[in-house]
């Protein structure tokens, strides 16, 4: 029986799944997504992101071939957070091709945890966030067709993960989803031997297109307040009675019918259904939740229109009511290079700067170990959640491009794994037939070390730049642009030479595109393991040698010459006076 798509390699052995479950499971603050309508973007694109952030997961390029089954053919729903096995649903007749999250007709699913009500998780469901996306992607060929298959999923099955915003996109719209389960109400068995059901499967939630020449993010907050409601003669708003009609393209929001008389009989909302906030609601704003979460669109939104110093004080966590918009127009048209750049954020320029404080050590290192919040004497304390975070296993762009004779090329997927900070986006088209080594699954797992997978090559870069970032990164930081610069100034060859063959032969086009992005991919771990060789040697036992242009400088004789030796910034050398005293003054 095959195992749901993109099943992560972690769990091998069932002592460690035993081990996995009996943790308490941490969803929240982690996961960024950013979404990018077609009028908002430089080139005509949708785009949305997603940087999937968790200390367990391992960074890999989810694949999964177009098939034909056999009828009665079943699948299994896992728990993306645990691998817990769920229910089984009937596969589809035809699956389609999907590379990384995205389909080969350029629909792509993003998502953030917002978790919400711990009381209305349903532990009885059937189907979670993930089996959510990475089945959808496999039978639609829309975002509106995702959104009513992931809806009916939920109904019939259930919905097992707490609360959950979800990005959707395809090539010409861009769609903004968030849910959460209903809790549990198990009905009395009525004659012997009946197994009791819960009796509020399901899910109530809202679907918004963001319209376009807007841009909007999530990131393990609830955001969406007001909708519109479905009223007689109005044709823009549909509740889940009459789901049928979401393809009419004057519909622009959809909800499940009973998502405000659920809140009702749970005393959770009383007021005019005018009124109603879904997160206000279903996911109530508070301090941490914002300045965590929200303050990662905040930043987001900062980077890329105009007047965002006016929810300062609310992306800070101190005014709880002066909310975000759901979504702003952009002061310039975006590009995916935009994204990339949002992505190794640390709260850049601004009084959260991560770089600045004495927790960033003599070197600028915006990363705080983990746990987030902290006691001392009797007061809690925090670290902030930057977007760029030590913990991501990948992150991506799909960008899905107009003008081609199908979306499977002109659909690029930015694929990094790792920090974003420190890694580097690879594009990968729609229309590529497998994953390079590098980035496949079953190339190492997280407890699993492999000299040749992107993740681990990444890894050992980052984990040893933070021990001098300040210096490191800017290494590291050439490397990138060399790299992100040259894949997209090659895109345009690429394009022209895919299109020539795809006029012959589309299956030409796809193996062409699938060699060269294996290249690719495969190069840019080449490239990054031996960045690991030059930043060891350039750097060790605190020395830094002397280079130029990566090439490390020698004397006459073969020698090099002696190493810089620079000293710590003053802050630091005041910092371990006044913690030390007189204890390192040299005696008059």
């Amino acid at each position: 029986m095959p195992r749901i798509f993109f099943q992560s390699t972690l769990m091998k052995n069932t002592a460690l799944l035993i081990i996995l479950l009996a943790l308490p499971h941490f969803s929240a603050e982690a996961c960024t997504s950013y979404l990018v309508t077609k009028g908002a973007s430089k080139d005509g694109s949708t785009m949305i992101s997603y940087a999937a952030d968790s200390h367990i997961r391992y960074g890999e390029l989810y694949f999964r071939p177009a098939g034909k089954h056999a009828p009665g053919t079943t699948v299994t729903c896992y728990d993306r957070g645990t691998n817990k096995p769920l229910a089984q649903i009937p596969q589809a007749a035809e699956t389609y091709r999907v590379v990384g999250m995205t389909n080969e007709f350029g629909v792509s699913i993003g998502e953030s945890t917002f978790g919400g009500l711990e009381h209305l998780k349903d532990p009885t469901g059937g189907v979670d966030y993930g089996s959510l996306m990475f089945y959808t992607l496999q039978r639609v060929k829309t975002a509106r067709e995702a959104i009513k298959f992931m809806v009916e999923l939920v109904e019939e099955y259930g919905y097992y993960s707490s609360g959950e915003s979800f990005s959707i996109s395809d090539p010409d719209e861009v769609w903004y989803m968030e849910m959460i389960g209903k809790g549990v109400k198990m009905s009395q068995p009525r004659r012997v031997g009946e197994e009791p059901v819960n009796l509020r499967r399901g899910a109530v939630w809202v679907a918004l297109l963001v319209p376009d020449g807007y841009i909007s993010a999530h990131a393990n907050q609830a955001r969406i307040r007001q909708f519109p409601l479905e009223r007689r003669g109005a044709r823009n708003s549909i509740s889940s009675k009459n789901l049928n009609r979401i393809f009419d393209p004057e519909v622009t929001c959809v909800y499940a019918h009973d998502v405000i008389s659920f809140a009702k009989e749970e005393g959770l909302f009383s007021g005019r259904d005018e009124d109603f906030s879904f997160s206000d609601v279903y996911d109530p704003a508070d301090f941490f939740k914002v300045r965590a979460c929200d303050a990662r669109v905040w930043t987001m939104f900062n980077r890329l229109s105009d007047g965002m110093e006016q929810y300062w004080d609310y992306a800070q966590g101190l005014n709880l009511d002066n909310r975000l918009p759901l979504w702003v127009k952009p002061n310039r048209k975006v590009t995916p290079q935009d994204l990339m750049a949002c992505y190794r954020d640390v709260f850049d320029n601004t009084e959260l700067d991560m770089r600045l404080d004495i927790g960033a050590g003599p070197y600028h290192a915006p990363y705080r170990w983990r746990p987030m919040r902290w006691e001392h004497d009797g007061k809690t304390y925090f670290h902030e959640r930057t977007t760029a975070t030590q913990q991501t296993a990948f992150a991506w762009i799909a960008q899905s491009r107009p003008g081609f004779p199908a979306a499977e090329l002109g659909t690029i997927v930015w694929f990094s794994v790792d920090d974003a900070g420190s890694s580097v986006f690879v594009p990968f088209y729609a229309a590529m037939l497998k994953a390079p080594d590098t980035y496949a699954e079953g190339n190492g797992d997280i407890l699993t070390y492999s000299s040749n997978a992107a993740f681990w090559s990444f890894n050992k870069v980052a984990n040893y730049a933070y021990s001098r970032y300040g210096d490191m990164i800017v290494d590291i930081g050439k490397r990138q642009t060399a790299l992100e610069t040259n894949f997209s100034d090659s895109i345009p060859i690429l394009d022209k030479r895919a299109l020539e063959l795809w006029e012959k032969n589309p299956q030409l086009a796809r193996e062409y595109l699938t060699e060269t992005g294996c290249r690719w991919g495969d190069a840019t771990v080449e490239t990054w393991n031996r960045l690991f060789e030059f930043l060891l040697v350039k750097y060790m036992d605190g020395n830094i040698k002397h280079e130029s242009n990566g090439q490390f400088i020698r004397t006459p004789y073969g020698y090099p010459p002696p190493p810089m030796h620079p000293e710590m910034p003053d802050f630091w050398k005041k910092m371990i006076i006044d913690n030390t005293g007189d204890k390192f003054l040299k005696p008059e």
